[in-house]
């Protein structure tokens, strides 16, 4: 008399890497325990499948919402309403100039408060800048400040 998986076998198979994924947060077992509880819901229909195919169906299912989920359903959720926060901190800062920008060189600017993190920034300007000139940010590119001379109001 040999061992024979029963579909609550899977199921709790399944149940249990769904779990697992809690404590290792990588998303991807995740998809495995769901294979597992499909091919729960297979094993219930066809009680008598033998051991090779439902380790078949089940490495089928799994790379299937692995796939499905890594190539068509994650990049429909990327999370744009963070998009631009840091950028929208940054703008309107005031800093100072303590190194002017030469040609083939970024400035630097200095901030009273540090700004994400740092309080030091490489910069751009259109305008000539001397140093100790207050500049005001405009815009950013990558890790740089676009900044222009601030206007005496």
């Amino acid at each position: 008399m040999g061992f024979h998986l029963l579909y609550w076998h899977w199921l709790v198979f399944g149940m249990i890497l769904i779990l697992a994924e809690l404590f290792i947060p990588s998303f991807t077992i995740f998809w495995f325990g769901l294979g597992a509880v499909l091919l729960s819901g297979l094993l219930w229909l066809l009680p008598d499948l033998a051991l090779s195919w439902q380790l078949f169906f089940w490495a089928i299912a799994s790379s299937f919402f692995t796939v499905a989920w890594f190539k068509f359903f994650r990049p429909l959720m990327a999370d744009r309403t963070k998009a631009g926060i840091s950028r929208e901190a940054v703008l309107g800062e005031i800093g100072q100039v303590i190194k002017v920008p030469e040609e083939g060189h970024r400035g630097l600017v200095r901030f009273t408060m540090p700004i994400l993190g740092d309080d030091e920034w490489p910069f751009i300007c259109e305008m000539k800048v001397s140093l100790g000139e207050r500049v005001v940010v405009r815009d950013v590119s990558g890790n740089t400040l676009i900044v222009e001379k601030k206007t005496s109001h």
